[in-house]
């Protein structure tokens, strides 16, 4: 697969979940069997908004040739879903998600992999040295 693959995959990804998390968060998470009150329903639509930002962080970086820039997006979007699927893993192993629940897990561990192939694939470049 190629970098800017990864990337479209990762802004459609936010654009289908973060819009609808921002304008109608509780539908949204009753698919996956949580109900929210109004500070959840908060918390979740500042989610969908950083989704948001990383929708247009990789949309326009998607063509963005190897530099430090682009392995540090790289970077922390390798982390940022790694993260989500270690806490989408707990909510989905104790339950407290339904059985749809798993599909965020997958996604989780499908996004981590895939960025941690382009981290793997495209070590670190060396830091410029030129003074700004």
């Amino acid at each position: 697969m190629k970098f800017k693959t990864m990337m479209i995959i990762k802004a459609v990804v936010c654009l289908a979940l973060g819009v609808p998390i921002v304008l109608i968060p509780s539908f949204v998470y009753s698919i996956f069997g949580l109900a929210l009150d109004p500070a959840g329903s908060f918390a979740a639509r500042e989610y969908g908004a950083g989704m948001i930002g990383i929708l247009l962080i990789t949309w326009f970086a998607r063509n963005a040739l190897e530099s430090q820039a682009r392995w540090a997006i790289t970077l922390g979007l390798c982390i940022y879903d790694a993260i989500g699927f270690v806490v989408s893993l707990i909510a989905a192993i104790t339950s407290l998600l339904n059985p749809l629940g798993w599909s965020v897990v997958v996604l989780y561990l499908f996004l981590a992999v895939g960025f941690g192939y382009f981290l793997i694939r495209s070590p670190q470049p060396a830091a410029n040295t030129r003074a700004t």
